[in-house]
């Protein structure tokens, strides 16, 4: 639905997931507030992805879950994992073309889709890479061609799942820097997973702690002051 802009753009209420008679979440409701970088913060095994599945639609949950989008209302979404298959001489550029034209890419790429690859390449400092073989690229580039994709088009809500997981300090860090500015420049709203701590008091507008119920939320120096597990 579109609405106000001082409308949270997202609400969940009573968010409940049971798989068989296990809750794997039981009652969560927050608001994420548009323009904010809201991290989700919790143990192994506290629920945070179901969660973020529940809000793309890929489970089944009880209570609701509401939108109010006043742009696009495009999601990006970079998951947590993604199996890149060795044996496939797939290029980066072959991979963000397969959403990007109509044509097979086997044929490929056209000019357009190209420059719009380029510019997407350009906003994550991956420029050179478009020719890169997909099957060569470190943890932190490959997480950088997810962000890529997912920030093309500009979404209006960007979803991460764990991003961080596994990036080494430096990556760490432009990966930070890049979604600070995703908010700061283009206003996107930043919803992420997160088992980093520190990461969520240096880039967080608003932390929810979760261990399949909600444990705290609010501000991360207040919310962060209630971890129990670190």
């Amino acid at each position: 639905m579109t609405g106000d802009t001082n409308a949270p753009i997202l609400r969940l209420e009573n968010v409940t997931v049971s798989r068989g008679r296990d809750t794997i979440l039981s009652n969560i409701s927050l608001d994420v507030r548009r323009g904010s970088i809201h991290v989700i913060i919790g143990p192994n095994g506290a629920g945070k992805s179901t969660l973020l599945a529940a809000v793309l639609g890929q489970t089944q949950f009880g209570g609701r879950i509401t939108a109010t989008w006043t742009g696009s209302g495009a999601i990006g979404y970079v998951p947590q994992t993604f199996a890149v298959d060795r044996t496939l001489p797939v290029t980066v550029a072959d991979f963000l073309a397969l959403t990007r034209q109509r044509r097979p890419i086997c044929l490929g790429i056209g000019a357009a889709a190209r420059r719009q690859i380029t510019s997407a390449l350009d906003r994550v400092g991956l420029r050179d890479f478009l020719d890169r073989p997909l099957s060569v690229l470190s943890g932190g580039e490959l997480r950088r061609v997810l962000l890529a994709h997912a920030l093309d088009p500009l979404p209006e809500l960007l979803i991460l799942d764990e991003p961080a997981a596994g990036l080494d300090a430096a990556a760490h860090r432009w990966l930070e820097d890049a979604l600070v500015s995703a908010r700061g420049t283009y206003g996107i709203t930043v919803l992420m997973v997160s088992h980093d701590i520190d990461q969520a008091r240096r880039i967080a507008s608003t932390v929810t702690l979760i261990d399949r119920a909600i444990i705290a939320n609010g501000r991360a120096d207040e919310a962060l002051s209630h971890v129990s597990w670190a």
